[in-house]
């Protein structure tokens, strides 16, 4: 243990004890004498960077310098480095680029360049002033001659001048429409002196072909009248039935399982020995003797059942705290005010008529569709509403507009034998929905 700790591990940069061989160069002295200083007569060299982009290595430019003074005894010809230089090419498939010398920024001093060639051999090195330039690339499609840009200036119209002015002074009502205008508006472009249109560039005509692409994908009324009735919380109706039995199966809103469990013996029993019923909804009560004790209606008993078992979901829950909402009591509590309604179908009234045991608006707008349907599929499609606007504890508009929302009618009938006028709710064919209403557009 005592070697392994003597052994320490070596810094970096620490020198071993070890001396390195070393390799003899025929290397040049550290130092270089300057032969010569060139200022050069024609075209000097040039350092050039090229801020932002990768500059292609092949490429060759021509050289552009302004035309030499006057010719006089007084005065000597410029060098080639005290002249403006400009670097210009268009070997390049889409760019051109141009190099010119820039003016350092800030207050710093003007700086020379040099270029330096070394001689290996005799230690000397020749010193040739030079320029600093930075290149510039331009994407040649998007330069404009001066002379286009003047013709388009002259093309524009008096109305166009008129929409700057309003763009400039007008109200916010008037920027708002000529905005809107300029949005909506594709003008095909005119020649200089043509009256008549001509035709709309490509840009215009690629536009135009995707406005008809999504155009062609919108839905129609009709398809929107339907996706509004989708929506809405009402049951779902066979609108491609021909009886009107077929427009409401009670095996399709209800589920053909959970209505094989709707318990119904209990009742014909007590309807053939004349035994009463005990039930809080008027409506199931004037009802249920006549029903139970007919063989032929099982289908109709059943319905009659559940919408008892939802009545009392319905009447046990409360108030919640968010304005228009209810809340359901507890498993418990909701077992024995369905008893005895199996737990299967106390599951699915919980599941469709509630989320998270609170009955917000479009659950309790659905309850109430389907108490109006399973009204409708009791009586025949013929319901004096009276009992059931009782039940559900609504005044008589809210209970026509529930009727309404399914495709019923509504309508007053007098009996002539007692004096009485009472609603009768119809469901027949063609059903009558109500129509997604239409808003009128804004006047400008």
């Amino acid at each position: 243990m005592g070697e392994a700790r003597s052994k320490k591990r070596k810094r970096d940069g620490e020198s071993s004890g070890k001396p390195k061989k070393r390799v003899v160069l025929d290397a040049p002295s550290a130092t270089a004498t300057i032969s010569s200083i060139v200022r050069p007569k024609y075209c000097p060299p040039v350092i050039a960077t090229t801020p932002g982009f990768e500059f292609p290595s092949k490429l060759s430019f021509h050289s552009y310098q302004p035309r030499d003074e006057l010719r006089s005894k007084t005065k000597h010809n410029k060098l080639a480095g005290d002249k403006e230089l400009l670097l210009h090419t268009t070997a390049h498939r889409s760019l051109d680029y141009t190099a010119r010398e820039e003016e350092p920024r800030g207050s710093k001093p003007l700086m020379n360049h040099f270029v330096g060639i070394y001689d290996a051999k005799t230690g000397t090195l020749e010193v040739m002033e030079a320029k600093k330039m930075v290149v510039r690339g331009q994407v040649r499609a998007k330069q404009a001659p001066s002379s286009s840009r003047h013709e388009s200036e002259a093309r524009q119209s008096m109305m166009e001048r008129k929409a700057d002015l309003g763009q400039t002074f007008g109200t916010k009502k008037a920027k708002k429409a000529i905005r809107d205008n300029v949005l909506n508006a594709i003008t095909p472009q005119k020649k200089a002196g043509d009256s008549s249109p001509t035709k709309i560039d490509n840009a215009s005509r690629a536009m135009l072909d995707s406005v008809g692409a999504i155009t062609s994908k919108m839905a129609t009324r009709e398809e929107l009248q339907a996706a509004v009735d989708d929506a809405k919380p009402v049951p779902r109706a066979n609108l491609e039935a021909e009886d009107i039995q077929d427009v409401y199966d009670p095996a399709a809103i209800i589920g053909a399982d959970i209505l094989n469990l709707v318990p119904v013996r209990e009742w014909q029993e007590r309807a053939r020995h004349k035994e009463g019923i005990q039930i809080q909804s008027r409506f199931v009560a004037a009802r249920v003797n006549a029903i139970a004790t007919n063989d032929d209606a099982v289908t109709r008993l059943r319905v009659l059942r559940y919408f008892s078992f939802v009545l009392l979901f319905y009447l046990g829950t409360k108030p919640g705290r968010q304005k228009g909402t209810r809340q359901l009591p507890a498993r418990e509590k909701l077992r024995e005010l369905l008893a005895p309604a199996p737990e299967a179908v106390i599951e699915n009234i919980r599941r469709k008529f509630s989320d998270a045991g609170t009955m917000r608006k479009f659950h309790i707008d659905l309850l109430m569709t389907h108490c109006c349907t399973f009204a409708c599929i009791v009586d025949n499609f013929e319901v004096d509403t009276q009992n059931l606007r009782d039940d559900l504890r609504l005044d008589q508009r809210m209970i026509n507009q529930y009727f309404h929302e399914i495709g019923g009618r509504v309508k007053l009938v007098s009996n002539k034998a007692d004096g009485r006028t009472t609603n009768v709710a119809r469901l027949a064919l063609p059903l009558d929905f109500p129509k997604q209403r239409q808003i009128a557009p804004r006047r400008k």
